[in-house]
């Protein structure tokens, strides 16, 4: 009849804006989420940063192997690494097994600072490593790294890794080092009968009989 299918078309239209509502709705939702999702994270790493800074030299070297072994460097924290840093160590912090066999080291420097770690550091550290006939470390940092010092890297034989303030504490927030959960969220979607039997509504304009 010419009056259902009138109806039908006026039905059509309103599902078709209270569909658009509704993904509004949901793409607002989940704008809002990340950003109070990234606005916690960025606030746990800044006291996270701040509460390293405020311990001992000795606790951060010892902090930095934990969280490379949590990464995935060698076996337990008794096997993989051992946090060496004293006078006349050479510019070595700790050292870590590259795997849990022991195939390589990694020897590690660890600088709590507050000022940017230039160039001159890094060369220094490149220097131990072939004091120690090594090819491999890491240089970690509360602070910074300057351009020239991310640049120095490049272009030297030894392979080393430098990891500033903010990449530590997003490494420690990852793997849980120093941190602990505090609340999961359950988000349930719709089953896909459920979607089906929706999607049979908008073109038959009712159930059909299973």
């Amino acid at each position: 009849m010419p009056g259902s299918d009138f109806q039908w078309k006026g039905e059509n239209q309103s599902q078709k804006k209270a569909n658009i509502h509704l993904k509004d709705k949901l793409l607002n939702f989940k704008r809002a989420s990340l950003f109070f999702r990234s606005f916690l994270r960025d606030n746990l790493s800044s006291e996270l940063l701040q509460t390293i800074k405020d311990c001992s030299p000795e606790f951060f070297e010892r902090l930095v192997i934990d969280v490379l072994i949590k990464i995935g460097y060698g076996g337990s924290r008794k096997e993989a690494g051992q946090a060496v840093g004293r006078t006349g160590d050479g510019g070595i912090d700790g050292i870590i097994k590259e795997d849990k066999l022991g195939l390589d080291i990694i020897y590690i420097q660890a600088k709590r600072w507050e000022n940017i770690v230039g160039r001159p550091e890094i060369q220094k550290f490149a220097g131990a490593l072939q004091g120690q006939r090594a090819k491999k470390g890491i240089f970690i940092t509360t602070s910074d790294f300057t351009k020239d010092a991310l640049n120095y890297i490049k272009n030297i034989d030894s392979k080393i890794i430098l990891i500033d303030g903010s990449r530590l504490a997003e490494l420690m927030i990852e793997h849980n080092v120093g941190v602990s959960p505090v609340a999961t969220y359950e988000i349930k979607k719709l089953t896909p009968i459920i979607l089906l039997r929706i999607s049979e509504v908008k073109k038959n304009g009712y159930f059909q009989k299973v």
